[in-house]
């Protein structure tokens, strides 16, 4: 065991041994000879170094990370990304100056030694010995490569980093032999590329093309003898001599450099002495890293782009192999996003939401028949300061979005949906009292029976006290009315409504199934913008559901090579008949033009859509389409905490929100905007008779027994029928009524009349809320 100073260390003698042997080693590894298993260095005694012919020579130059830039679908640029921001050029495009300048301070005699340099061994161990200490150095530029090669692979985890960078001789053994096989393979000129092309020069940069941008906004070809010296002594000490931090100290290293160069011969002492004199000249550029630089607001959008690549297979079976192919980069990443939709959307919702509300809103609009996601945007920016956020309040949890918002009545057309494509007419009416318990017992999925609490049933009731029934479909939906909505989901049972959200996309936004119950007619779970978008579109497509899909095409360039890689493809299937799609585009044109959504309403172009506005005014909402386009708004706090009354959106004062009224106007003009210059196009109608609210006999069937009534006209009479053991629930031209055994027959009308709380017309009054 070699004896240590008292300060600690080995003495210099004791390191220039060390060295020496270091350097024996060296002369040996250059002649090719191996090393016996326990030699004079003892280096394999204990298993701490493999035999020189034991490591394999298989060294293959990694893949080099890159930034990745991402494009909108029109080719221009949205944002840049990277792990590492590098851009790798070829040696023909990297300045002469810059050349000569790195082989000049870090390999002087790059061109006439080998892999190593005996020569410049012996002369740091010198060195070395002479000052007690390691002041210099040995390494090879390959030998450097080679090192760079070790972190290069090690990404971004700390712990192979460390064991690519350690100061042992295993590591040095295995880097001469690599070092080797990279000369014999590559030579000198390709060998000095790809070390210009990997090393760091601070500030985020790695490469010399990324560096002259950083410090020079310039490109490496245009790099001058000045500038080219000043990166060349960047290399050594990235955070000593950052120019940025430290003018002095780069200035100094700078000149060390342009003095080395013409001690070599590379320029005249007169040249030298006229670039010393030189400023540093930076005009540096700020790293352009991550979404949170992306144009028109689409950060959000890309970082939509990035989730979808870390989590679809088509870009590696596995989260690790994904994750290293997006670290890789040298991507171009060709995206749906249509940038006249993408500014539309923005420009509406910066003239209708502050970023400062109490609330905020987000926006989707997707195209319908392909999927393709066209804009996606939000009042709060995507950012890290106040009245900022990097949740992307679009889209679902799993995909860097929140827990999702109640569609409240926008859900009601999928209901509809389920119906009319399991038979029910358009025409269907239902008593549809102001208040009412929510029937039971309803049929849910799976031979299950939904109930209302027989002690304590719960109950609802339409927005206002005038809106009660008969209503048939048409006026139902236009007017959004709550009870009219809850009959006709309890009359075709749970399970339809849910195989049609299915078959359309709808799903919670946090992953969890939806609820099996009548309530869910009313828009009780949560979904996402990007969800309720891409089913609406499912209308305005005449019944086809795509898949959302965001990005186009995928190339990838590995030096001079560009290769294009899979992408994922939306997958189109009819969830409905293209009969009841028109149906239901039918009766929402009549929403925008009769109804709760007129203010959404897009002129001479026809539209269709619905409003939304949940328990409490915690969200509102208008999703509504065109045959081109179909496009979802949600207002609301993303917390939940803040109710929407007496309260101001965008500098315009309101006692409650509506659906109508806030997210319908953000919908109308972002989608005129998206929509200039594009075709003017019109749904395929069906002929759906006006309701005349003059009552009549109706009785409806349905999953779980029947369930249907008698609407007496003005002066009430009639009866009512609704199993499950529920006092009070339907009509009879009465507040409600019918009762019947649970799993028993229907039992014969007229057993409870309407009268109570009737009135004049024998309506039910009372209760709050509602959705409209």
């Amino acid at each position: 065991m070699p004896k240590k100073r008292s300060g600690g260390g080995l003495s210099p003698l004791q390191q220039a041994a060390k060295f020496l042997g270091v350097s024996v080693l060296a002369g040996a590894v250059m002649a090719g000879i191996a090393l016996p298993a326990a030699g004079a260095l003892g280096l394999a005694a204990k298993g701490s170094v493999k035999s020189f012919d034991d490591i394999p020579a298989n060294l293959k130059s990694p893949q080099l990370s890159q930034r990745t830039t991402i494009l909108d679908a029109k080719g221009r640029q949205i944002a840049s990304v990277y792990s590492r921001d590098r851009t790798v050029v070829d040696l023909k495009d990297i300045s002469p100056y810059m050349q000569k300048a790195i082989v000049a301070i870090e390999d002087s005699r790059f061109y006439q030694h080998g892999a190593i340099d005996l020569k410049g061994v012996l002369r740091a161990l010198n060195k070395n010995a002479q000052e007690g200490g390691v002041a210099q150095g040995a390494s090879t530029l390959t030998q450097q490569l080679v090192k760079n090669y070790f972190i290069e692979e090690a990404g971004d985890d700390p712990t192979k980093v460390a064991e690519a960078t350690q100061q042992t001789l295993g590591r040095k053994v295995r880097e001469l032999k690599y070092a080797i096989q990279i000369e014999e393979q590559l030579g000198k000129k390709k060998i000095l590329e790809n070390y210009l092309n990997i090393t760091f020069f601070g500030e985020q940069a790695y490469g010399v093309e990324a560096a002259s941008e950083r410090y020079f906004s310039k490109h490496a070809k245009d790099l001058n003898l000045q500038e080219s010296a000043l990166l060349a002594g960047i290399v050594q000490s990235p955070s000593r001599y950052d120019p940025v931090n430290d003018e002095a100290e780069a200035t100094k290293r700078r000149n060390i450099v342009l003095q080395r160069m013409a001690e070599l011969g590379d320029i005249s002492p007169q040249e030298a002495a006229h670039a010393k004199r030189e400023p540093l000249g930076l005009h540096p550029s700020q790293p352009k890293n991550g979404c949170i630089t992306a144009v028109q607001g689409a950060g959000f959008f890309c970082d939509y782009v990035r989730e979808v690549f870390l989590t679809d297979p088509v870009f590696g079976k596995t989260k690790q192999a994904r994750a290293k192919l997006w670290n890789q980069g040298g991507l171009t990443i060709r995206t749906t996003l249509d940038p006249q939709a993408q500014q539309s959307v923005q420009s509406s919702i910066k003239d209708h939401v502050y970023k400062s509300d109490q609330v905020a809103t987000a926006a989707t609009i997707v195209e319908p028949g392909t999927g393709k996601i066209l804009a996606m945007g939000q009042s709060r920016p995507y950012g890290f300061g106040t009245d900022e956020t990097q949740i992307n309040l679009s889209v679902n949890q799993a995909m860097g979005g929140g827990a999702g918002y109640q569609p409240g009545s926008t859900f009601k057309p999928i209901v509809a949906a389920a119906a009319i494509e399991g038979g029910k007419s358009p025409a269907q009416q239902y008593s549809s009292p102001y208040e009412m318990p929510y029937p039971s017992p309803v049929a849910a999925c799976n031979g299950k029976v939904w109930r209302n609490d027989p002690g304590k049933p719960a109950k609802l009731t339409n927005e206002n006290e005038s809106e009660h029934g008969p209503y048939g479909m048409k006026e139902a939906t236009a007017k959004s009315v709550n009870t009219y909505y809850v009959q006709l989901i309890s009359d075709i049972g749970i399970c339809p409504v849910t195989d049609m959200a299915k078959k359309m996309g709808v799903a919670r936004a946090d992953g969890r199934p939806i609820d099996q119950a009548p309530s869910i007619a009313l828009g009780t779970q949560e979904m996402s913008p990007l969800t309720m978008a891409s089913a609406y579109a499912t209308f305005a497509s005449r019944g086809m559901y795509c898949t959302p899909v965001a990005i186009e095409s995928v190339t990838q360039t590995t030096g001079s090579r560009v290769k294009s890689l899979p992408v994922p493809r939306s997958t189109c299937s009819r969830a409905m008949s293209e009969k009841t799609a028109d149906t239901v585009s039918t009766l929402l044109k009549g929403v925008v033009e009769d109804g709760t959504g007129q203010e959404a309403g897009l002129g001479d172009r026809p539209s269709a859509g619905k409003t939304g506005t949940t328990d409490e005014r915690f969200a509102a909402w208008f999703v509504g389409y065109t045959p081109n386009m179909a496009g979802a708004v949600w207002v609301g706090d993303p917390r939940h905490q803040r109710k929407m009354i007496n309260i101001t959106i965008g500098g315009v004062p309101h006692d409650k929100v509506y659906g109508g009224e806030v997210p319908g106007p953000i919908w109308r003009d972002m989608m005129n905007g998206a929509l200039e210059g594009k075709p003017v196009e019109d749904f395929n109608l069906v002929d759906i008779p006006d309701d005349n609210g003059s009552g009549g006999n109706h009785q409806g069937q349905g999953n779980g027994g029947r369930h249907g009534g008698t609407d007496g006209g003005a002066n009430g009479g009639g009866h009512g029928q609704l199993i499950g053991g529920l006092l009070g629930g339907l009509t009879g031209g009465g507040a409600t009524g019918g009762a019947g055994d649970i799993g028993g027959t229907v039992p014969p009308g007229n057993i409870i009349q309407g009268q109570t709380n009737g009135g004049p017309n024998g309506r039910a009054v009372g209760g709050t809320g509602g959705r409209r």
